[in-house]
């Protein structure tokens, strides 16, 4: 309260000694200035006023419990009679800022804080109460906010996160951090900072001015101490006493650098593996210790001795940077059993700044040793894999090659050999399984396949689980046993107009064989030919000439010329080809029109020619005719069997019904009664047999007691009949038996010779056998005709 009156009364009197202020020369008094001149040079007249100002002063964050006063607006025209009324316009009026229209005293209704707002921008004018007539004109002035030091610094994060290389030389820059304060920078040392370490010294610094944190220590090591907290501290009012303060906490982390080398922990390792091990086989690993991180941590690992380098290698496993030896070469307990070797490691990226430091060098070494372990191994082949050569038309029987297999441990067992016959189908080739020799079981065609892969299986004779396979290419080589051929077949002709010694055909011949120095055909053609000649190019190839001219095709109209054709290599092998040429009709440029005979008849014979031709048909088909005729007269009853493969009895249906048994009006019943009458006219009038073999004529069985002779009978006259047919037959006799009369009913003998059957006696047999008579009737009319 005492403060707020001290104000109060500083503002009053700063006020009256405005107010007291005396009146410019020239001014009328007014309170709110001149007025301007006209473009004429006249000048305006106004009311003067005693004291000229544009803006008040007023503190911030008052506390007092009534209103602020700001300041008194006084006019000269103004009698103090309550005449004049003071009006206030602007920036919060109404709301912060308070006029007595009367006074024109000024006050603030609430506490102002600088830092949201510095100034106020009002206007003021004066009028008379009565005629509400303006006495001053509209005036702008402001009211400006005076600071105090209310805000402490604050920086913008609460911790800062750093790094900084390891052992970094002292000075080097970390980060700088700033703080900010809201007071006045323009008025007094409000906003005036000092920056200051609170925590992390010995080790760091920060620069009071701006704030930049440095290092304070050389050598710092990451392995040694990785992270650091660092407090900063920004204090107002440059740093004095009674000045506010704010900090922050900045987090520094010492990045990795290489500055240590790998080192082993144990200088010996001692790893062991089966002699069995196969080439890339991990055997072991052996691990260093870099105290440094990420890139700066990788290694690598390297054999130093001869010992190890030819059997061995390390490479660096980039997920654990461990050293992972492998097999190099395949091990052999029988050999040797044991190896020693040293092995180095160093970092991948090295730093120079470091290489040459008083530390120890940045590399180190171990010794290891590897124990072969010994196996019972397989049987190993003195080669792999086997190509042999063989002939072709090799006799069975014959040697092909060796194969060698023994057991590589000390115990040398024994071994036998097979072929796996998944490999050799055909069973071509054997093998001794003793002694490993393949021999030949076929004779071998290299036209059929020139290549022959097989497996051989070595297995020891003491443990079958222990085997080998091999294989085995077998190489048929040629041997010349296919004579050459034509390459294709050859449509060749002539035409009839041809001169003596024109091209008709070029000719090429293949071989199947595959000589050494390649194929060399000769072709060649009977010297006595007296129409085509062959002349040999010497490239494999062959020209037919013509030797003369004049071909017709009246004459000949196909001639076959034999081509020999023989190769060159041992024994020389030969075939005879033959060119089939016809003769045909060309035009004037050797193009082929005909080499059809049909159409040289018919375009080529004369008027007489073609007479005499039909007469001599003519003639044929009176001869044929009259012929015909004889052999009708003479030809004999063709058989029921058709044909000459076919003996069985043939059943003919004619889908006719007869009268039943009273019609005997058709036929004679009594001749089936009587065994007698057949035999006597055994000739059947239905069809027209053909007769494969000579008709023999059978004595009937006298006796006919039973259906068991008169089968034995015929029996036996089937079996003592040279002419029967030399395969099985089956015959069926419909014989009933000696109780009937008709006895059998077999179709067998039914024509008893060869001849012309009259079959008019047909239709006298009743109206069923109208459709038989005519049927048969008009077949023997068509044969006449």
């Amino acid at each position: 309260m005492i403060t707020n009156h001290l104000l109060g009364l500083l503002m009053l009197s700063i006020l009256w000694t405005i107010t007291a202020l005396p009146v410019a020369p020239g001014n009328t008094g007014s309170l709110f200035g001149t007025l301007p001149e006209k473009d004429d040079g006249r000048i305006l007249q106004r009311s003067k006023r005693g004291w000229m100002w544009n803006q008040f002063f007023l503190l911030e964050e008052y506390t007092g419990n009534d209103n602020q006063y700001v300041g008194k607006l006084h006019s000269n025209m103004d009698r103090e009679d309550g005449n004049v009324k003071y009006i206030l316009t602007g920036d919060g009026v109404g709301s912060l800022f308070l006029i007595d229209e009367n006074s024109g005293d000024i006050h603030a209704t609430k506490r102002l804080d600088r830092e949201e707002r510095a100034i106020y921008t009002l206007h003021a004018k004066v009028v008379d109460k009565r005629t509400n007539e303006t006495l001053e004109p509209d005036t702008e002035f402001n009211i400006k906010i005076h600071d105090i030091n209310d805000n402490e610094p604050k920086f913008s994060k609460e911790i800062y996160y750093a790094s900084v290389p390891e052992m970094s030389d002292v000075g080097t820059s970390v980060i700088q951090v700033t703080a900010t304060d809201a007071d006045d920078q323009t008025y007094g040392n409000s906003a005036k900072l000092v920056y200051s370490i609170l925590q992390g010294q010995p080790y760091f610094s920060v620069d009071s001015d701006n704030g930049t944190i440095r290092t304070a220590l050389p050598n710092m090591d990451r392995e040694t101490k990785e992270n650091y907290q660092v407090v900063i501290q920004a204090k107002d009012m440059a740093g004095q006493m009674g000045g506010l303060s704010g900090t922050t906490t900045v987090s520094i982390t010492l990045s990795d650098e290489n500055d240590s080398p790998p080192r082993f922990a144990n200088h010996t390792f001692r790893l062991s593996t089966l002699e069995s091990a196969e080439v890339g086989a991990a055997i072991g690993r052996i691990k260093a210790n870099d105290a440094d991180m990420g890139r700066n941590a990788e290694m690598q690992y390297s054999i130093i001795d001869r010992d190890g380098q030819d059997m061995f290698n390390i490479l660096t496993d980039q997920n654990t940077q461990e050293g992972v030896i492998r097999v190099k070469k395949l091990l052999d307990y029988e050999r040797k059993r044991t190896y020693s070797f040293k092995v180095e490691v160093t970092n991948t990226y090295l730093d120079s700044r470091f290489i040459y430091s008083p530390n120890p060098p940045f590399k180190d070494d171990a010794m290891v040793r590897i124990t072969v372990e010994d196996v019972d191994e397989p049987p190993v082949f003195s080669r792999n894999p086997y190509i042999i050569e063989v002939h072709e038309d090799t006799a069975a029987g014959s040697l092909v090659g060796v194969v060698s297999a023994k057991d590589p441990d000390a115990d040398n067992n024994p071994v036998k050999y097979s072929i796996d016959r998944h490999t050799d189908l055909e069973r071509l080739f054997n093998i001794d399984s003793i002694n490993g020799t393949i021999t030949t079981l076929k004779a071998l065609d290299r036209e059929m396949s020139k290549w022959h892969n097989i497996s051989v299986v070595a297995t020891e004779i003491s443990n079958p689980r222990q085997t080998t396979r091999v294989p085995v290419f077998i190489r048929v080589l040629d041997v010349n046993d296919n004579a050459p051929e034509f390459a294709m077949y050859y449509e060749t002709f002539v035409c009839e107009n041809v001169k003596s010694g024109q091209l008709i055909q070029t000719i090429s011949a293949v071989d199947t064989d595959e000589p050494l120095v390649g194929h060399k055909f000769v072709f060649s053609i009977s010297s006595s030919n007296p129409n085509f000649t062959i002349v040999d190019n010497e490239d494999n190839t062959a020209r037919i000439l013509t030797r003369r001219g004049g071909f017709s095709r009246r004459e000949m109209n196909t001639y076959l010329l034999p081509v020999v054709i023989s190769d060159n290599d041992y024994p020389i092998q030969s075939s005879t080809s033959t060119l089939t040429v016809n003769v045909c009709a060309c035009d004037g440029r050797g193009n082929m029109q005909s080499c059809n005979t049909e159409a040289l008849l018919s375009a080529g014979l004369s008027t007489g020619a073609l007479v005499a031709i039909l007469l001599c048909v003519i003639i044929l088909l009176m001869i044929v005719v009259l012929f015909a005729a004889l052999r009708r007269q003479q030809r004999k009853k063709e058989p029921l069997i058709i044909s000459k493969e076919d003996v069985r009895d043939n059943v003919v249906s004619y889908n006719d019904e007869g009268g039943g048994e009273e019609d005997t009006q058709a036929f004679d019943i009594g001749t089936l009664r009587n065994p007698e009458v057949m035999e006597a006219n055994k000739l059947r009038r239905d069809i027209i047999p053909e007769m494969l073999f000579p008709f023999r004529r059978t004595s009937p069985i006298k006796d006919n007691a039973d259906v068991r002779d008169f089968i034995h009978g015929r029996l036996h006259e089937n079996d003592s009949d040279p002419t029967a047919p030399p395969y099985d037959s089956l015959a069926t006799y419909a014989y009933e038996g000696s109780g009937s009369l008709a006895e059998s009913l077999s179709s067998l003998e039914s024509g008893a010779t060869e001849g012309d059957q009259e079959y008019d006696y047909l239709s006298n047999w009743g109206p069923p056998f109208k459709k038989l008579a005519d049927m048969y009737i008009e077949k023997d009319t068509e044969r006449e005709t």
